[in-house]
């Protein structure tokens, strides 16, 4: 399977988005990681597949708790300037390259958020 060019794209344009949304004042980092082990889904179910991941990590204002469970859905958003429909769209397009996209909080009172996806290389 190939992966869409432009669609990859516009999720990685989402993430980076949002961590400028929410840091108006800090560190926003992009990287990528080839995982050839085993991945960890959101069930906590593991599967071995050769990985490309991609992560955008940003320290500023984190997932509020609020909609921190929701926050893949439909028109969940904390942004005065946003519909909400960033991250559903970013996870169907994850999601139709048979990856996962996820995200957490920065751990240890760092403050900020990760979102990471991945798709099978």
């Amino acid at each position: 399977m190939q992966a869409d060019r432009g669609r990859i794209t516009q999720v990685i344009n989402n993430l980076i988005n949002n961590a400028i949304k929410f840091t108006t004042k800090g560190i926003i980092t992009i990287g990528t990681e080839c995982n050839e082990g085993k991945e960890q889904l959101e069930d906590k179910q593991t599967y071995n597949r050769k990985m490309a991941m991609v992560y955008v990590k940003d320290t500023g204002l984190g997932i509020d708790p609020q909609i921190f469970p929701r926050l893949f859905e439909k028109f969940v958003t904390k942004s005065s300037d946003g519909t909400g429909l960033g991250l559903y769209i970013s996870k169907s397009i994850v999601v139709a390259h048979g990856g996962n996209i996820w995200a957490k909080n920065n751990l240890n009172g760092k403050k900020g958020a990760s979102f990471t996806f991945s798709i099978p290389l």
